[in-house]
């Protein structure tokens, strides 16, 4: 497979609590992705993967690039980030960043994105039954959707919500758990108000967390080590989001080795108050109209 690897030196401002990126050298910050270049496949996205490296950290740099072709196979312990490239994509996320969209249309955009990636987070990822059934004109081979085997989809409120809303129409089989979780504008540190999760997963079983924004990581990471204490693996894990941020990346990538991060964009940075920046502002607030 070759590989695509691009090198970003990054001099942004992060809050006191926002990981650091790893450095190669004295003055600046360095992010390594690793881009993979795969032939077409009959799917609705053709997905770039991002696969992220820790290495000692620095909370500085401005943003140059350079990019050399390498052969590199693909480490089933990194954490992978899909940004599928889809004009759908593209055009929802943009309807949720215009400051103008109205709650109803708000929140249908955040339902829609959340549609599509889920759509291809399932992809080569479901478990399935084969056999034959009677069509109108014969006998045919035919292949569905496990059902005894529902995808565990978890919003974490109130945002998740909205992304996660179209879940069961994506999903032939599932059960939602709800966890929410809450963020003080000041420290910037989760608080867990409600959990709905069972008091333990069955073994193997597959899991949607989603969370609109990955800004800070702090309330993503809250979420998944909960997770890991009811018997979830990472490799089980696939978090939905709709905008990311550098800094939840890299903390994800370093406490969680083989997790898959689907999102529609990466921004650059967040600031001081730990929103995305440029973002699309309190994913919650711009849903709900509260």
């Amino acid at each position: 497979m070759a590989w695509c690897r691009i090198h970003f030196n990054l001099n942004l401002p992060f809050p006191s609590d926002a990981a650091s990126f790893p450095s190669t050298c004295h003055s600046s910050s360095h992010l390594s992705l690793s881009l993979p270049t795969t032939t077409p496949t009959p799917s609705l996205f053709k997905t770039r993967k991002i696969s992220f490296s820790s290495a000692s950290r620095r909370t500085c740099g401005a943003v140059n690039s350079h990019m050399t072709m390498e052969e590199k196979p693909l480490s089933e312990n990194r954490m992978l980030v899909y940004v599928p490239p889809h004009p759908l994509i593209k055009h929802w996320v943009s309807v949720l960043r215009n400051e103008q969209t109205p709650c109803p249309i708000f929140r249908n955009a955040m339902a829609e994105l959340g549609r599509l990636l889920m759509y291809e987070a399932s992809r080569d990822w479901l478990p399935t039954v084969s056999g034959e059934i009677q069509s109108p004109m014969g006998v045919a081979s035919v292949e569905f959707i496990d059902p005894r085997e529902p995808v565990a989809v978890i919003p974490i409120l109130r945002a998740g919500l909205a992304l996660a809303e179209h879940a069961s129409s994506i999903l032939p089989a599932t059960k939602t758990y709800h966890l929410g979780i809450s963020r003080d504008e000041e420290t910037l540190q989760p608080t867990i108000y409600l959990n709905k999760l069972p008091e333990k997963f069955a073994e193997g079983s597959k899991v949607f967390v989603v969370d609109p924004m990955l800004a800070t990581g702090g309330t993503i990471v809250a979420a998944l080590n909960l997770l890991k204490e009811h018997g979830v693996g990472n490799k089980q894990i696939k978090v939905i989001s709709a905008v990311s941020a550098p800094p939840a990346l890299q903390k994800l990538s370093e406490q969680f080795p083989g997790l898959h991060v689907y999102t529609g964009i990466i921004d650059p940075t967040v600031n001081e108050k730990g929103f995305i920046i440029p973002g699309l502002g309190d994913a919650g607030d711009r849903s709900y109209g509260t």
